[in-house]
């Protein structure tokens, strides 16, 4: 579909008295992981016109100048009474600053959190704020009695969800929703974007699966006929299926045994948004995330989530040459209270020196720490090449941890040998597949991996599907639209590139050093020594337990050794490649 403008608001009725404005761009505004995927997004604010109006979470600056000429055009913003804010963040603040100068009379509503927030981003502002503090009510008029839930977690603290019984609307802020952007409003078809709903799941609720499942909890009292979400397409026809599929990627999470603490805090967001990229590596290898904001923590529950991880990770941000004193405060609790042998992490972002990083390396080194990657020191805003060295950081972490259980696992016990392993996995070893390297490049980001769970898919259009393991650092380029290479290795040629792609990178290594390579018209490298290969595009995926199993369609490839032989894997064994 031509995109005429690359941002817009679009506006129509949801319910009685009641209207959505959709801030939207096909481009993507941030570097936090949740964006990754590129599909754009949809800043969705919200309009309750009766006896009192209230307008609910404008978009942030990158739509500052279209929301408001599109709430004016919609409405004298002089008739506003409330602003109800799900959350706030500096983003945000910028046009929260601009609605004022035009409707100094409004009242915010929210959270305490978020009070403190909107006080420290709008100081130079005279501000009516009503702060919610717990399952309070808000009368509208008309019918419209809005009831307010708090659902805090680290990473968003000050959110606030809220209910409008006569509409039986629930406006779920950060809840349900995607970042993907279309001329589709409701979720008609909402299998469609399951996929990319479970991406942001998985980057942004993920970590806080025991809050996630608090606030599903008080959320299920609340007969909603839509969920007003604040990103992507409302939800109408997928409200059980998405509500029970948070259940369960929650329950999936936090059912894990083994653990990570990853405790931060963040003085601009870039330090939370390298959290978040660890956080999604680490969740990726199945090992769960105890997401911490140290600004907002209670010492006893660090404690706690220490004592039971199997490994901790400490981020901050430099100011004035020091970790900010709730960091200091929890590096207090690590070395009290962690065993050495717990994997330890450090990372962090600085505007200048990055003192804080370096003095948290230094004292946990000191302690007798070892570290499951190179401690992450990022200057400014992370670009998409540093989050994907942060979630690769984060999946070698999480790797490193598990290897070390079993390890013990296996010094309890005597291990089969291949002519003792089940009958099973010996008959699914013997499925073979063509040995080969996937590739792909988008902007600065590049990955490959070898592969030999691939078969022919369909022969219109000409497709194949291939395994991808969750924690193989190439999974998160390989999403629906997404360019490839297939690079088909051939057998007496196939040691060198087999042995280069098996041997473990550090996170943000260039794969392709050393190699020889050319450029697809798709952007993905094709390796010069392969026996064939296919320029694809991933059409589709689903989720197979510990893997992802992904069908792309091929639009062109050739033939390099017309006279070569298909490089085949033989396994003993389909428990392991």
């Amino acid at each position: 579909m031509p995109q005429i403008e690359k941002r817009d608001v679009q506006i129509l009725p949801i319910a009685a008295q009641t209207t959505v404005m959709r801030s939207r761009t096909w481009d993507r505004l941030k570097f936090e992981i949740e964006y990754a995927l590129e599909k754009g997004t949809t800043a969705n604010s919200f309009l309750i016109e009766a006896d009192k109006t209230a307008l609910f979470d404008p978009p942030g600056e990158s739509f500052t100048e279209i929301f408001l000429k599109a709430l004016q055009e919609r409405i004298n913003p002089q008739q506003i009474d409330y602003v109800i804010l799900g959350h706030v963040n500096p983003n945000r603040g910028v046009t929260l600053k601009a609605l004022l100068e035009l409707a100094p009379q409004i009242t915010f509503v929210c959270s305490n959190p978020g009070a403190i927030a909107l006080r420290e981003f709008l100081s130079d502002q005279q501000l009516n704020i009503t702060v919610v503090k717990g399952e309070e009510t808000l009368d509208l008029g008309k019918g419209h009695y809005l009831e307010f839930i708090p659902t805090p977690s680290p990473r968003l603290p000050d959110e606030l969800c809220t209910y409008d019984p006569h509409t039986e609307v629930l406006f779920t802020d950060k809840f349900f929703g995607a970042h993907v952007c279309g001329e589709q409003v409701f979720d008609e078809g909402w299998a469609t974007y399951k996929q990319d709903r479970r991406y942001y799941f998985d980057c942004l609720m993920a970590p806080n699966a025991r809050q996630v499942e608090t606030a599903l909890e008080k959320l299920r009292d609340k007969p909603a006929r839509l969920y007003a979400t604040g990103h992507g397409s409302l939800v109408r026809y997928g409200l059980r299926e998405i509500t029970a599929s948070y259940w369960e990627w929650a329950k999936l999470q936090k059912g894990t045994q083994t653990t990570v603490a990853l405790m931060y805090a963040s003085a601009y967001g870039n330090t939370t948004a390298l959290a978040q990229a660890i956080a999604r590596g680490i969740t990726k290898a199945g090992v769960a995330v105890e997401s911490i904001n140290c600004e907002m923590a209670d010492p006893a529950d660090i404690q706690t989530a220490i004592e039971k991880s199997s490994g901790f990770i400490i981020g901050s941000p430099t100011i004035t040459g020091h970790a900010p004193t709730p960091i200091q405060t929890s590096l207090g609790i690590i070395l009290s209270t962690a065993k050495t042998t717990q994997l330890a992490g450090v990372f962090g972002s600085f505007g200048w020196s990055g003192e804080a990083i370096d003095q948290l390396e230094g004292k946990l080194r000191d302690a007798g720490y070892r570290f499951g990657f190179e401690t992450m020191r990022v200057k400014f805003k992370p670009t998409d090449a540093t989050l994907q060295q942060c979630e690769e950081a984060g999946t070698d972490f999480a790797q490193a941890i598990k290897k070390a259980q079993k390890r013990a696992s296996k010094a309890s016990r005597s291990s089969a040998s291949d002519s003792q392993a089940p009958r099973t996995e010996q008959a699914v070893g013997r499925i073979v597949g063509a040995l080969s390297v996937i590739t792909t490049q988008q902007g600065d980001l590049s990955s490959a991996m070898l592969a030999s769970w691939i078969s022919q898919a369909t022969f219109n259009p000409p497709g194949f599907t291939v395994a991808v393991a969750k924690d193989r650092a190439i999974e998160s380029l390989l999403h629906s639209g997404n360019p490839l290479v297939l690079n088909i290795l051939e057998e007496g040629k196939h040691a060198g590139l087999m042995k280069h792609f098996l041997k473990p990178f550090s996170p943000g290594e260039d794969r392709f050093a050393g190699v020889a390579v050319d450029q697809a018209e798709n952007g993905s490298p094709i390796l010069s020594d392969a026996l064939a290969y296919l320029e694809c595009r991933v059409d589709n995926r689903m989720e197979c337990g510990d893997h992802w199993v992904i069908y792309a369609v091929a639009e062109q490839g050739k033939v390099l050794e017309p006279q070569g032989v298909t490089a085949v894997h033989q396994r003993k064994s389909g428990s392991h490649y």
